[in-house]
């Protein structure tokens, strides 16, 4: 649905970039837009990023999620509208997060480029291979910064093991393996709400009408009228640092194996395989990237594992070892994470709205690595093969 921001925004008639000159410690103004779980820890990065900053409005169309933000030190004074319109209102804001579910990510980011507003937006920035010119051209033809939640990209050991990778460290990279397990029957369970303190029919936005789910509601990322699965859920971080370190971000076919074994009441499947075909300009430039995980078992979690001629490099959010052909017991490298890398992230962004340079994960890396997961989804409802178009 296009409305006379977005009109503007994809037409090239974009609001003027915020001119406002920053003092060494000023403090930036911050609009909150979905202040739900991972807005949470936004914001736990945020006031660890040591940067002064104040949250002026937060959005959310959970009454009590307003309130809890506005617990935070730094949003005393917050006003609190359940429309995100309002918080774009507010000319002193500097900028916007946005954690919002999915299907609502490019027309949250669309109106806060339009008013104006440097953006910090969640993975994965697009809900639709669609939306992806609508981004881009927004983005590209504003003044505006817009950091993707592609945290990796500001995380130490990863830009390190991305520089192993690029300088031919592995030798060749034929192949690199990524996966993800989590437990939601564990570690996931819903927790009831108010529902007379939601504005549902808001939440659903341009998605067919239907009854409140607290199922819905809560596991929204598993449902594709809100969200893609674990396709562009976890897979997206993965495959974001693997077009990083690779230097290719277009697969040409996706394939997927998928099946609803554990949660029947889910529609995006919850235990699933997919292979995607990178082809380069010979073969010794090409690469598959291999996902599997499942929704019911998180043992060994999540990351990832370039697999080259000369050594295999396994990297993860709490670090990363290098081994060299031969020597299977003993890693060559090793290198561990102190930080999480959503506060270097944070820091990155705030930085860019102060200097208003690129930021670490600009939006063409959210819309690669987005796309990518759009393809194997594509892959799953076409009978599990899909070549990009």
């Amino acid at each position: 649905m296009t409305n006379r921001r977005s009109f503007l925004v994809a037409s090239g008639l974009t609001a003027l970039a915020s001119t406002r000159a920053f003092g060494a410690n000023e403090r930036l103004r911050l609009g909150v837009i979905g202040a739900g779980g991972r807005m949470r820890q936004l914001l736990n990065a945020a006031e660890s990023s040591g940067v002064p900053f104040e949250i002026v409005s937060v959005s959310d169309v959970y009454a009590p999620r307003r309130e809890e933000v506005k617990l935070r030190a730094s949003a005393t004074n917050a006003a609190t509208p359940m429309d995100f319109h309002a918080v774009l209102d507010d000319k002193s804001i500097d900028a916007v997060l946005i954690a919002t579910p999915d299907h609502w990510h490019v027309r949250n980011a669309v109106a806060a480029l339009s008013a104006g507003k440097d953006v910090y937006l969640e993975k994965p920035v697009t809900h639709t291979l669609e939306e992806d010119k609508t981004l881009r051209q927004a983005v590209r033809t504003s003044k505006q910064v817009l950091q993707c939640g592609m945290q990796q990209r500001s995380w130490p050991h990863f830009r390190n093991a991305v520089s192993l990778i690029q300088g031919g460290a592995l030798g060749q990279v034929p192949q690199v393996r990524t996966f993800w397990w989590q437990n939601y029957g564990r570690n996931w369970v819903p927790k009831p709400i108010d529902a007379a303190q939601l504005d549902w029919k808001q939440w659903l936005g341009g998605a067919p009408d239907q009854p409140f789910s607290l199922e819905v509601f809560n596991r929204w990322r598993w449902f594709w009228n809100f969200g893609g699965g674990a396709m562009t859920d976890l897979f997206a971080h993965w495959i974001d640092v693997t077009h990083w370190a690779m230097k290719a971000d277009t697969p040409s076919t996706a394939f997927v194996l998928g099946d609803n074994y554990v949660y029947p009441q889910w529609q995006c499947p919850d235990t699933i395989q997919a292979g995607f075909r990178y082809p380069g300009a010979t073969p010794d430039k090409s690469f598959d990237v291999v996902y599997e995980g499942m929704m019911a078992s998180s043992i060994d979690d999540g990351g990832l594992e370039f697999r080259g001629t000369d050594a295999t490099l396994k990297l993860n959010r709490s670090g990363m070892s290098v081994f060299h052909e031969g020597v299977k017991s003993n890693p060559i490298l090793r290198e561990e994470s102190f930080e999480d890398g959503t506060i270097p992230h944070m820091r990155n962004f705030f930085d860019c709205i102060k200097t208003r340079k690129d930021p670490n994960a600009p939006v063409e890396a959210g819309l690669a690595a987005a796309n990518a997961g759009h393809l194997g989804n594509l892959a799953y409802h076409s009978g599990g093969m899909a070549k990009r178009r």
